[in-house]
């Protein structure tokens, strides 16, 4: 599809998507309600304004690679993934049901369009940067990217894969942070602390800048950005508020994991169709 480049239609977008996701988790019952909103805008950006790929032809050769590592964060992808056409919109209506396509965290067995299946923080980075350097043998110009959780970078497996997309010089591979800095037992930096995060990152040898993870604009340019570098990877640290979007979800680490009640439903889709 043809990139997007106004920000006023993919806030739009990003809007839609988020009325999606409140649908799908209300309808459920259950699923991860923060992470998904505060990634939305993050996810958009990417597919719609920086990624290529056919969604008539989701096995093009050519094609960027896009691995959700915060498995979780499901809902914003499956909305996004329906929304270009990987499947019919109408299957959103049945995520987290037996016999769905749509699991709890993706699984390329069910879902056209998703490429690994995740939910086992960690593991992301490691495999982009396999498919990172499967890309550069077979010589084609595919790009990766990894989409990230401040929680999940307290994981150790992350700092070997940053430690290792360094050494080999991964320049076609851009991962994201989503820095919300909340996780299911509360704030990060309560939790384990990441600071100083962009200069631990460039010490690991990566390209590093700090983006407003809700400025569309913002995000397609750092994504632009990251296309000119050569000879390392690229790390966009995106601080993002958990929850974006609904007020009573906003900041607040005990809507990690969980759907909205009828009330916040109904109070959330008020706040959205109003926007």
């Amino acid at each position: 599809m043809k990139a997007i480049s106004d920000p006023t239609q993919l806030k739009e977008i990003a809007r839609q998507v988020r009325l999606e996701i409140i649908e799908m988790l209300y309808r459920a019952g259950s699923g991860h309600l923060g992470g998904s909103l505060s990634a939305t805008d993050i996810l958009v950006a990417l597919f719609f304004g920086e990624m290529r790929f056919k969604a008539d032809d989701p096995c093009w050769r050519e094609r960027d690679w896009f691995i959700l590592s915060k498995g979780h964060g499901a809902p914003a992808y499956y909305a996004i993934l329906a929304r270009l056409g990987y499947f019919p919109r109408e299957e959103l209506s049945t995520l987290r049901q037996f016999g769905s396509i749509l699991q709890g965290h993706p699984d390329s067995g069910c879902t056209p369009g998703v490429e690994i299946p995740t939910g086992s923080l960690g593991q992301g980075l490691s495999i982009a940067n396999g498919l990172a350097l499967a890309s550069r043998l077979n010589g084609r110009g595919s790009r990766i990217y990894v989409l990230l959780g401040d929680g999940e970078v307290q994981e150790g497996q992350i700092w070997e894969a940053a430690m290792s997309a360094a050494h080999y010089g991964l320049d076609n591979l851009t991962a994201v942070l989503d820095r919300n800095r909340l996780q299911i037992d509360g704030r990060t930096a309560e939790v384990m602390g990441l600071e100083p995060l962009a200069a631990k990152w460039e010490a690991f040898g990566w390209h590093t800048l700090e983006v407003d993870g809700h400025d569309l604009a913002a995000l397609r340019g750092a994504f632009q950005a990251c296309r000119q570098v050569r000879g390392r990877p690229s790390m966009i640290i995106a601080h993002t508020v958990k929850g974006k979007g609904v007020s009573i979800f906003e900041d607040k680490a005990k809507y990690h994991g969980v759907a909205p009640t009828t009330e916040e439903y109904h109070q959330a889709l008020k706040e959205l169709q109003a926007t």
